[in-house]
């Protein structure tokens, strides 16, 4: 079996298969939406996430940016003006993910109620190259603007 080792992370391969192995990294609630926000949201710190409005629990947004970090998928970047504080950033790995989770919006956007306009779904799926360019863009230029806009759940009259 193939073992994976950081600080404080340790995990055991249930198979070499490569969807299990990608859902032992992302087959849980929280990872992809990592990702998700690093990748099109522009957040970047430890409060982006938490205040991401998802509701991630504090133990499970560090252990997951740890598992994330472990698997290569992002890293950790002191911050320039000051060093206490980290930056999360996704690697070569993470942003290679880019296809998965514009395949993702497009498909829970199509087949499940969402807050997603129609048009823009339609817009991004007829120009998926196009949308995985400016991703790969703003990730190299290291760009923290939005990809897409936050996609806010409908409040109910009461």
């Amino acid at each position: 079996m193939l073992a994976l080792v950081s600080k404080k992370v340790k995990l055991q391969r249930r198979s070499a298969c490569p969807v299990s192995v990608s859902l032992e990294m992302f087959g849980d609630r929280w990872s992809l939406l990592i990702v998700r926000d690093l990748m099109v949201r522009g957040l970047k710190t430890y409060r982006d996430f938490q205040q991401s409005g998802e509701g991630i629990a504090t133990n499970i947004l560090a252990d997951r940016l740890r598992k994330l970090q472990a698997w290569g998928i992002i890293r950790a970047e002191s911050e320039a003006s000051d060093r206490r504080k980290l930056n999360y950033r996704l690697t070569p790995k993470g942003i290679d993910l880019a296809p998965v989770l514009l395949e993702l919006l497009i498909w829970g956007a199509r087949h499940e109620q969402t807050a997603a306009p129609c048009a823009l779904i339609d817009e991004m799926a007829r120009n998926r190259r196009k949308v995985l360019a400016e991703a790969r863009r703003r990730w190299r230029e290291n760009d923290p603007t939005p990809l897409l806009p936050r996609f806010q759940v409908p409040s109910r009259d009461r």
